[in-house]
């Protein structure tokens, strides 16, 4: 399957804190929510994720009190009736804390699940923050391999100039390996994506390892932030955790 489809006018990223008593129901959610997220008026595609601290990517990362939920939309106004939804107000009902990214894509190549979920983007001029998300399905017999190389890179990561949150994703503990990074604007992370030695390192070592059955990285403008930025682990340019509200 691989099915290309129009630039969507809207994705949005939410993301929920739930304390550590609630992590039965969020379980129970990742287990109904999934179909009910894909069938909500208005949504293209959808993916509920587990979340990692995103100090190491790896298998070990699992943060169980964050989950997440990638959202692509047919119109603006189809989004806003999310909080609303089923969906929306299961997991409003166990967060502790949530915030909503809204963006734009500017960029994508490869596949999700066998789709093209942010269409063929044309990029464009941003002056403000982008969000880069990356996500593969590991080959099982690559997998160790891959997570060896992995903690030169997440340390590379955590030290780069205009990083304003990270963390890993997945839809499931295992072999599904994703990572959402949130740079203060395109020139920081096209110089750590291409410039920085570990990164670059690893991206030559992609073609020849054959780490990915299936692999996908996006580029997205940062419209607006609402809600708890610490969820995200959000640090200001001084390095301390940024407070709510919008960007």
């Amino acid at each position: 399957m691989n099915t290309a489809e129009t630039v969507p006018e809207l994705v949005t990223l939410h993301v929920w804190r739930v304390p550590r008593s609630a992590l039965p129901r969020a379980l129970t959610r990742m287990g109904l929510d999934p179909r009910r997220l894909r069938a909500l008026p208005g949504v293209r595609f959808g993916k509920l994720l587990g979340t990692g601290t995103g100090t190491g990517f790896g298998p070990g990362d699992a943060d169980l009190t964050r989950w997440a939920a990638l959202t692509v939309w047919d119109s603006a106004a189809a989004a806003t009736r999310f909080a609303d939804s089923p969906v929306g107000r299961a997991w409003s009902g166990i967060a502790r804390a949530g915030v909503r990214l809204d963006l734009r894509p500017l960029t994508s190549r490869g596949e999700w699940s066998g789709r093209r979920p942010f269409g063929d983007p044309a990029g464009g001029r941003v002056a403000g923050p982008v969000l880069a998300l990356t996500r593969a399905r590991l080959r099982p017999a690559r997998a160790l391999t891959f997570w060896r190389a992995v903690p030169p890179v997440a340390a590379a990561l955590h030290a780069a100039p205009g990083l304003l949150a990270r963390f890993g994703v997945g839809e499931a503990p295992l072999g599904w390996q994703g990572t959402v990074s949130v740079w203060r604007d395109p020139a920081d992370l096209v110089a750590f994506a291409y410039r920085h030695p570990e990164h670059r390192a690893a991206i030559t070592r992609t073609p020849t390892e054959r780490w990915y059955a299936e692999e996908l990285f996006s580029r997205f403008e940062v419209r607006d932030v609402v809600g708890d930025r610490t969820v995200l682990g959000w640090v200001t340019d001084g390095g301390a955790p940024a407070k709510g509200g919008r960007a």
